[in-house]
């Protein structure tokens, strides 16, 4: 069945949740125009009416107009008028990690660049890498080549924590293990799927203090969800932390989408034969939450394709569910001064936690 259009609604839905922000201020004041701050932190400069947006090439927090809502949406129809084929969609729905294996052949760790802004984003993981904060374990799933794990442990001091980074690449993990970087006392690299019906190996129920999903949940199909939110439940402490960033709905990269790379609403495949999806808040609020499997709408997002990744969908019951602490939408307002264009990004940021035991503090 074909599905209906969404309207600009459900396409970009309201920002009724907004990210833990540093106090507003004019970053290209001539008193504070560093292009970056020490720390670093987002979302430091505002456009306001009176603002040229052609001024400087990035502005933050910028909300589409409604004749870039329009244009977004139009760009769209024409991405879903002309969808991937049957055989290229189960060609690459069947085996995902061929596709991240030849990226990881092609872009080596010298490609991507470590992400120093994690600690601040998420608090946690400065938590857990102070010095005496006792034995913890920290689980990166979609680890990739390592830049995110290793700019955390260059900056631990507790001798006692534990990381495992974890792809479903086997060669993003060869590449980690083949690092300067990797040291066996503090990391473990192990080829895990998020979504499949087994947890990573050396790791066990209830093992995990902190988990980090970066960029990695927008590549798993919608029927691999649940598994996969019920695989983090399973393995974190009570108590226990997700920390999360992913793409979000109308970001450049969907609205760039060519024709042919549409499979599904808001699911697309790159050029390079990798998944993404672009999610809503309100859709990951559900997720998180666990109402979207309670509420029987899951099997809605399968897209009539759960064929192609049978017997994954309902491993486990009840439905896992997470305290949502935080959830906002981090938008970027892009320029090229030079062809006078606006580019909007978009991406999704959590922080979700495994309840505690009714009474336990």
């Amino acid at each position: 069945m074909a599905p209906s259009n969404p309207t600009t609604e459900e396409i970009f839905p309201p920002t009724d949740i907004t990210l833990e922000q540093i106090p507003p201020h004019r970053s290209h004041d001539p008193s504070n125009n560093l292009k970056r701050s020490d720390p670093f932190q987002f979302g430091s400069r505002y456009l306001l009416p009176e603002d040229n947006p052609f001024e400087f090439n990035a502005w933050d927090h910028v909300e589409p107009s409604a004749e870039d809502l329009v244009r977004f949406e139009s760009q769209i129809e024409v991405q879903r008028a002309a969808p991937v084929s049957a055989f290229d969609r189960n060609r690459f729905n069947t085996e995902p990690e061929k596709w991240w294996n030849k990226f990881y052949a092609n872009n080596t760790s010298n490609f991507f660049k470590d992400r120093k802004w994690l600690q601040q984003e998420f608090p946690v993981l400065k938590e857990v890498t102070q010095k005496d904060s006792g034995k913890k374990v920290l689980l990166e799933v979609g680890a990739g080549a390592g830049n995110t794990c290793f700019p955390i442990l260059r900056g631990n001091e507790n001798e006692d924590l534990m990381v495992y980074a974890c792809d479903f690449s086997r060669k993003a993990i060869d590449l980690i293990r083949e690092s300067e970087a990797f040291e066996e006392k503090h990391i473990r690299a192990e080829v895990w799927d998020v979504a499949s019906l087994d947890l990573p190996p050396g790791l066990q129920a209830g093992s995990v203090d902190v988990v980090i999903m970066v960029f990695v949940f927008s590549a798993l199909h919608p029927v691999q969800w649940k598994q996969a939110v019920s695989n983090l439940w399973r393995l974190l402490k009570p108590g226990g932390e997700v920390c999360f960033r992913d793409y979000g709905r109308g970001d450049l990269a969907q609205v760039r989408m060519k024709k042919g790379r549409w499979m599904e609403e808001n699911f697309y495949i790159r050029g390079d034969g990798t998944r993404v999806y672009f999610f809503s808040q309100d859709e990951l609020q559900d997720i998180w939450s666990g109402e979207m499997f309670q509420s029987g709408r899951y099997h809605q997002a399968d897209g009539g394709h759960e064929d192609e990744l049978a017997g994954i969908t309902d491993t486990l019951k009840p439905a896992p569910w997470f305290n949502v602490t935080s959830l906002g939408v981090d938008r970027r307002l892009l320029i090229n001064r030079h062809k006078q264009l606006k580019m909007y990004r978009c991406w999704m940021q959590g922080h979700f936690q495994k309840p505690r035991p009714t009474g336990h503090v």
